[in-house]
Order: structure tokens, then C-alpha cells, then sequence
């Protein structure tokens, strides 16, 4: 989908390669931020970053608008989410790759923003399930959108794989979060609004007996195949003689009695 400027579009084996090496690279990085977040959590048993955290309606707590998708409350809390943000993180910077990348930042500070408005005060907020909800919904209603093979497929897959986080951005369990989930679900929403176009939809695969019937009717229009059946024009109607025709005519009966 994404070529360098000297490659043929055209040419299967480049746009395989080119394939490769998106996925690949969109890989590379969700699994690069899945091990930030694991460093974070090893600080976090011998730093307090508890003030990274969002706090409503506090001021001190808008600095978790920043921090907060970096830490976690216990490895369970951040092995959900590594799994979570390593797969639709793959899936929407492989497909997807540069609206993903303004995505990214709309989920981030959403989910923050989300949970500083909605939350209760004097409560922490701290997790990324903000940033892997913008992740799915902006996959999701990509696929809404777009609405081509590629886009349908991961909406598919997104929605088959964490289409619970469709009701998780409301008040569901306590002690997590909805109002995160909310800002990023919100986040990533917004985001495919607004570059549901910026990357180009991939060519449409054609199968090899659609290009076989091409140029079948193409020589069918260009030599004349003794074997392929006239226009329904060409053929002649029985029923419709001329009127000179002798053996058009009705001979008369005679009636009962003569």
C-alpha cells in the first residue's frame, strides 16, 4: 500500500515486499512500546510515580495526562494490555500506517482527558486500556468508513478479537476505569473521522480467470469464432414471412355440409 518512490506498483513481488516490511516495521513498533511499558513497570517498584497518575479535577493530576498510559497498577493489569496493544497495534500501524500515527496521540490525551473530567475526585487513573480502546475503535469504525476488502477484514478481526470494548467505556465493574476507555474510545473515533483517507486504499487483487475472461471477450470482439453462437438480431423468425411468400398462404376449409 505504502511503495517507495522507484517501485512498481504494479509488480506483485514488490507489493508483496512492500507488505512484508509495513507489517513487519508496524510489529516491531507495538512490541518496542510494550517494552518501554514493562521497563516503567520495574521502576515503578523503587520509584513512586504515583504523581504521573491522573487525579480529577486536580491540577497536579494533569500531569498523568502524559504519564499515566505508561503505568500500571500489577503485571496482570499490564500483560492485558501489552497483549492487547501488540495485536490492534500491529493491526491498525500495519494497515493503517499514517493515520495511526495521528491516532496515536488523540487516544493518548483522551484517555487522559476522560478520566480528569469523568473521574471521581481524589481517585487515580492509570493505565493504557485508554490507548488500546482509541486502537480498536479507530480500526473499527475505519472499516465503517472506508468500507473496501482490507479495512472490512480488520474491522472483522478487531471487533472478533476485543469487540467487548464496546461496552467497557461504560460504568461497568469498579476499580476500572470506563472513563479512559471512554476518552480514548472518543480519541480514536475522532482520528478516523478526520483521516479516514490519509492512507490510499490498497489495488484491488484481480483472480487469474477474471483477466482469462477479458481477454476472452476481447478476441471475441476482435476475429469472428465460427463456434460462437449470432446476436439474437441475426437470427431469422420463422413466424414473420414476407407477404410474396407462397407458402405464406392459408388455404380455406370448407365448412360442414357443402
Amino acid at each position: 500500500m505504502h511503495l517507495p518512490d522507484d517501485a512498481d506498483p504494479t509488480d506483485p513481488r514488490t507489493q508483496r515486499a512492500a507488505d512484508r516490511r509495513r507489517w513487519l516495521r508496524a510489529f516491531n513498533l507495538s512490541l518496542g512500546f510494550v517494552l518501554v511499558l514493562l521497563v516503567v513497570f520495574t521502576l515503578q517498584g523503587s520509584v513512586d510515580l504515583r504523581g504521573w497518575a491522573v487525579q480529577p479535577w486536580s491540577a497536579e493530576g494533569l500531569r498523568g495526562l502524559l504519564g499515566a498510559p505508561l503505568l500500571h497498577g500489577s503485571f496482570d493489569h499490564l500483560a492485558a494490555n501489552a497483549i492487547a496493544l501488540l495485536m490492534l497495534g500491529t493491526l491498525a500501524m500495519g494497515l493503517y500506517p499514517r493515520a495511526t500515527l495521528r491516532a496515536l496521540p488523540l487516544a493518548w490525551l483522551g484517555s487522559g482527558v476522560g478520566a480528569w473530567l469523568l473521574g471521581n475526585p481524589g481517585s487515580h487513573h492509570l493505565g493504557a486500556s485508554g490507548v488500546t480502546h482509541g486502537l480498536m475503535f479507530l480500526v473499527f469504525v475505519l472499516g465503517l468508513l472506508r468500507r473496501d476488502r482490507p479495512a472490512i477484514a480488520a474491522a472483522m478481526i478487531a471487533f472478533f478479537l476485543y469487540g467487548g470494548m464496546l461496552m467497557t467505556v461504560l460504568p461497568r465493574e469498579p476499580g476500572v476505569s470506563w472513563q479512559a476507555h471512554l476518552g480514548g474510545a472518543l480519541g480514536g473515533v475522532l482520528a478516523a473521522w478526520l483521516w479516514r483517507r490519509l492512507d490510499p486504499q490498497p489495488p484491488r487483487r484481480r483472480y487469474s480467470w477474471e483477466i482469462e475472461d477479458e481477454q476472452r471477450a476481447l478476441e471475441a470482439d476482435r476475429t469472428d469464432d465460427p463456434l460462437e453462437p449470432p446476436s439474437p438480431h441475426d437470427v431469422p423468425v420463422l413466424w414473420k414471412r414476407p407477404a410474396d411468400d407462397e407458402s405464406a398462404t392459408v388455404l380455406p376449409f370448407r365448412r360442414r355440409g357443402d
